[in-house]
């Protein structure tokens, strides 16, 4: 028998609306050396994403290097696995792989090539062992996968998704030749698979799912016993398989995010089969809040509800305010600021939206289907400050506008001159 541990997209590093969360992530490191120490896990898989960025700063640097040697240290018989994300270095993240290595810690960013240009399959096959120090657990770690790194394919649909399940599908066959009897497979991906949900409003984990291609979970063999997935922060089943799953994000990386289920999912395998599947949820520091918790709502209303607020022990939660306004208001941040002056919140961002005048927004798509050629520069800056604003671009905006355009285009007259 072996447990594992599935983790992913810890986002080490990330500041929230300028919020430095260290401590948050601090908080999940420690629950998670517990929860490996006192379930008695064999592997921990960290399924991409392990930094914000591709270059962390040194304090996430040390946390990072520290936990890993603080938890094979405390568990003798632990064997740790990670592979790059999207916002990971995978040079970066390899660079280190020897030192790692004497820590029983596995780390694949970057797909290798042989000689030949195939792709060096075996390095992509982790051994884990059971407490016997016996192989039972064949892992499949495959990093977040860029262009180059995956099988060309002739297809007349989509390269990326046929070139992604191809390198699977060769994998595969190579971890079967390898596999003996009783040993389980296991996979490690970080995409975004066909099925997964995500917030219809996270603008930040579209932005950072932005422009990837999805990937059928049908590239996972109904052979593999469980699949790691990472890269949606959603913790979830994928298009209802119990075995292919994302672990989620520890903690939410967006108000579209306060209301899921942040954890690890806990995986034994015994005789080549996944036999239990757990979800384990971590703990959470900071709590998010948002004012209205429903749509946007006038600025008098919105006051209101802010001056309404109880009082806060502890950690102050993070906060957003929206508000529906009718034309632009520059002092409401200032009132905002001015009624959570004692009160123990941190004001994360204002959202503001504007009512919309359904005849205007007509007028609106006729004069933009009229096209941008038939628009003079002024014309498309006042259409875009009344959309937005819901108002006529003022006077003094309007000539300022065009002291700029007609200074822009003397000087290019003159270059070209």
């Amino acid at each position: 028998m072996i447990r594992i541990l599935h983790t992913a997209d810890w986002h080490l590093g990330q500041t929230f609306f300028g919020y430095d969360r260290t401590e948050e992530h601090k908080l999940f490191l420690d629950w998670l050396a517990k929860e490996i120490h006192e379930k008695q896990v064999e592997a921990l898989i960290v399924a991409g994403d392990v930094f914000d960025v591709s270059n962390p700063s040194a304090t996430s640097q040390r946390m990072y290097y520290q936990f890993i040697y603080r938890v094979t240290t405390e568990n003798p018989n632990l064997q740790i696995v990670i592979v790059a994300g999207n916002h990971d270095s995978a040079a970066r993240l390899e660079a280190p792989l020897p030192l790692l290595q004497a820590m029983r810690t596995e780390v694949r960013g970057v797909v290798r090539k042989l000689e030949g240009g195939e792709i060096d399959y075996d390095h992509l096959i982790v051994d884990l062992k059971n407490r016997q120090g016996e192989v039972e657990l064949l892992c499949m770690a495959v990093p977040f996968l860029r262009q180059g790194d995956y099988p060309v394919v002739q297809t007349d649909g989509n390269a990326y998704a046929e070139g992604v399940r191809k390198l699977y599908t060769q994998l595969l066959q190579r971890t079967w030749e390898r596999r003996k009897e009783s040993q389980a497979i296991m996979a490690i991906g970080h995409l975004q698979a066909t099925g997964s949900e995500i917030a219809e409003k996270d603008y930040s984990e579209r932005t950072v799912i932005g422009g990837l291609e999805c990937v059928s979970p049908d590239a996972f063999s109904e052979q593999i016993a469980y699949t790691a997935l990472g890269h949606i922060h959603k913790a979830q089943r994928v298009s209802g398989r119990e075995n292919v799953r994302y672990s989620g994000s520890p903690i939410p990386m967006s108000f579209a995010e306060k209301y899921y289920h942040h954890g690890v999912v806990m995986v034994t395998f015994d005789d080549g089969c996944a036999v239990e599947i757990e979800r384990l949820e971590c703990p959470k520091l900071i709590s998010l809040l948002s004012v209205p918790n429903g749509e946007a709502e006038l600025p008098e209303s919105v006051l209101k509800m802010l001056r309404e607020l109880p009082e806060v022990n502890g950690e102050a939660p993070y906060l957003e305010v929206k508000v529906l306004l009718e034309e632009p208001e520059p002092m409401f941040p200032q009132q905002v600021a001015e009624v959570l002056t004692d009160k123990n919140y941190r004001l994360a961002r204002i959202v503001s939206t504007y009512r919309r005048d359904e005849r205007k927004a007509d007028e609106e798509r006729n004069v933009w289907n009229k096209g941008l050629l038939e628009m003079s520069p002024l014309q498309i800056a006042q259409s875009v400050f009344e959309k937005s604003y819901q108002v006529e671009m003022p006077d003094e905006l309007t000539e300022l506008f065009q002291e700029v355009y007609m200074s822009a285009t003397c000087k290019q007259e003159e270059e070209e001159g």
